[in-house]
């Protein structure tokens, strides 16, 4: 099976698995989930999605948090954890999209990641779930899964996005990130891979050298 084979049987058999590909972070528009990805570095989306109505309701967009009192913003994220870092860049992220972009939150890699406290992996699911472009999360579960599979090899997540983004058919990328999510959450944990639960068993790399 050549690697082209591979990766359009794991995307079909994620598919038929995980039927509903979304995102879990809870969101209105792309200054939420912009928001809300930030928070949830280092944090369950769960516990982000438990702080940010109480957030949103008090600073509802980029205007409101460029104006927003730091404590105040502390006090309302502090169980996200990190939270000091994570207020500065909430607050900071509310100046910049304010007075460079229009109050507009971008849509390209290049100037989201100009924002304070936004990364690629930020960038990209912006980009690919409320611009629809093709975009490639690199999470943590994407990582593993990309790794056990056999697709690259290592943990840099810049060099994983760029080589799973050579390989993954544009319109497939987006859903498919959201998808090893889910399968990374259920099944191939960081903890232990369950090999003989998985639905990937088959074209799976790691199955075929460890059986």
């Amino acid at each position: 099976m050549t690697q082209k084979e591979r990766i359009n049987a794991v995307i079909a058999l994620l598919e038929k698995e995980y039927p509903d590909a979304i995102c879990s972070l809870f969101y209105d528009d792309a200054f939420q989930l912009l928001i809300a990805t930030r928070l949830s570095a280092q944090c369950t989306d769960a516990r982000v999605n438990m702080v940010t109505p109480a957030l949103f309701e008090r600073f509802p967009d980029a205007k409101s948090f460029a104006n927003a009192p730091l404590s105040e913003v502390e006090d309302l994220i502090k169980t996200c954890g990190l939270y000091k870092t994570k207020a500065k860049d909430l607050i900071g992220i509310g100046k910049m999209i304010t007075e460079n972009f229009y109050g507009v939150v971008p849509d390209t890699i290049e100037a989201l990641t100009t924002l304070p406290g936004v990364g690629r992996k930020t960038a990209n699911l912006v980009c690919g779930d409320v611009y629809g472009k093709p975009a490639v999360v690199t999470d943590t579960h994407f990582i593993r899964l990309c790794n056990r599979l056999g697709f690259v090899k290592g943990k840099d997540a810049y060099k994983v996005e760029m080589a799973m983004k050579k390989i993954l058919p544009p319109d497939k990328s987006n859903d498919f990130c959201h998808r090893t999510v889910l399968h990374g959450r259920a099944v191939c944990t960081a903890r232990k891979a369950f090999c003989e639960k998985c639905c990937l068993a088959d074209v799976c790399k790691k199955v075929l050298k460890d059986g």
